[in-house]
C-alpha cells in the first residue's frame, strides 16, 4: 500500500489501513492511500492524489470513516491553494491573515463537495474561483465600518477604476459628471456612491493629526483627532436660561427684581434680605417662592425654550 509521511512517499503494508479503506468501498478495489498529514505533501503531488481522491470521494458514502478521511485529506492537500489565493488580499486592509485564510478554507470546501470529474477541468481551475469568491465576500461583509447597500458596495470598485482611468486622460480628478458619462449611471448615483465610500474605513481619533505645526502643540507632544473635536460646554445651557430670563426679569417690579438680585445676585441670606427690606424672613420665603413660581410658569410657556 502507499503510503505518505511527512512529505515522503514509500511502500508498506498496512492491514488495518487497507481492511478501512475497503470497507464502503464497492469490491474493495482502487484503495486510496494512506496520507498522514496531507499539509506536508508538496503542490506538484497534490495536484495528482487530489484527482485520485476525488474520484474516490464520488462512489464512498457519505459519512462513512472513509469517506471523511478522503475528503479531509483533500481539504489539507489543498491548503496551499487558499493560502495561495489569501495573498492576493494581504494588503487589503482590516483583519488577521489567519481569518482569511480559515475564510479561504471554506470556499475549498465547497469546491470539493461541487467538483464533478466529468467536466475535464483541473480542480485547481475549479477551486480558485471558490475560494477567492469566498474571501471577497468575507471582506465585502466585514470591512465596511458603516453599513452600505450593496449596490454602492459594488459601485465603489466601479468608481475607483473610473477616476483612476479619467484622472489619466484628463490630467486631474474627475467631476461626478464626467464619471456618470463614463459609467453610463446618473450623476446623483455616481455622488450616491462618492459619499457611501467614505463608510468603507473609519479613523481612529487617536491619529495623530497633520497641522501646520506639524501635528504638535506648544508642548511638543503629538496632537490627536481628539484634541479638535469640542465638546459639550455646560456653561451653554447657563447661558441659554438667562437669555430666556431677560424679558421675564423685565416683567417683575422693581421689589421683585431687587429681591432676586440680592438672593442670587449678592447671595444675601433670607434674613438679610429681611433686614434690608424691613420685613421678616417668612415674608422674605413666601415672596421669594412667589417670584421664582412666576419666572418658571414664563419659562414653560415662552415658545422659544419649548
Amino acid at each position: 500500500m502507499l503510503s505518505i509521511k511527512g512529505g515522503t512517499v514509500t511502500l508498506s503494508v498496512s492491514t488495518a489501513a487497507t481492511d478501512s479503506t475497503r470497507r464502503g468501498t464497492p469490491g474493495g478495489q482502487d484503495e486510496l492511500p494512506w496520507i498522514e498529514d496531507g499539509s506536508a505533501v508538496a503542490p506538484k503531488d497534490a495536484r495528482v492524489l487530489s484527482r485520485l481522491f476525488l474520484d474516490r470521494l464520488q462512489v464512498l458514502e457519505e459519512g462513512t470513516r472513509e469517506y471523511q478521511y478522503a475528503r479531509n485529506t483533500l481539504i489539507e492537500m489543498n491548503l496551499s491553494l487558499v493560502r495561495f489565493a489569501a495573498g492576493r488580499f494581504r494588503n487589503r486592509g482590516s483583519g488577521e491573515m489567519e481569518d482569511v485564510v480559515q475564510v479561504g478554507t471554506v470556499g475549498l470546501i465547497k469546491a470539493i463537495d461541487r467538483f464533478d470529474l466529468a467536466r475535464e477541468v483541473e480542480f485547481t481551475s475549479f477551486a480558485i474561483p471558490y475560494i477567492v469568491g469566498e474571501i471577497k465576500r468575507f471582506f465585502r461583509d466585514t470591512t465596511w465600518s458603516v453599513h452600505v447597500p450593496r449596490r454602492l458596495q459594488e459601485l465603489r470598485s466601479e468608481l475607483a477604476k473610473a477616476k483612476e482611468y479619467l484622472a489619466v486622460e484628463l490630467d486631474r480628478d474627475p467631476t461626478p459628471r464626467e464619471l456618470a458619462v463614463h459609467l453610463g449611471r446618473d450623476e446623483e448615483e455616481i455622488i450616491d456612491g462618492i459619499v457611501a465610500a467614505n463608510g468603507y474605513t473609519a479613523g481612529s481619533l487617536d491619529t495623530s493629526a497633520e497641522s501646520q505645526e506639524g501635528g504638535q502643540s506648544a508642548s511638543g507632544k503629538a496632537r490627536t483627532l481628539s484634541d479638535f473635536i469640542g465638546a459639550e460646554d455646560p456653561g451653554m445651557e447657563r447661558v441659554e436660561d438667562l437669555n430666556a430670563l431677560g424679558p421675564l426679569m423685565e416683567e417683575l417690579s422693581d421689589r421683585e427684581r431687587r429681591i432676586v438680585s440680592m438672593r442670587f445676585g449678592q447671595e444675601l441670606t433670607q434674613a438679610q434680605i429681611g433686614t434690608e427690606l424691613g420685613v421678616s424672613q417668612m415674608q422674605v420665603s413666601r415672596l421669594l417662592s412667589k417670584i421664582l413660581a412666576k419666572l418658571r410658569t414664563g419659562l414653560v410657556d415662552d415658545p422659544a425654550t419649548a
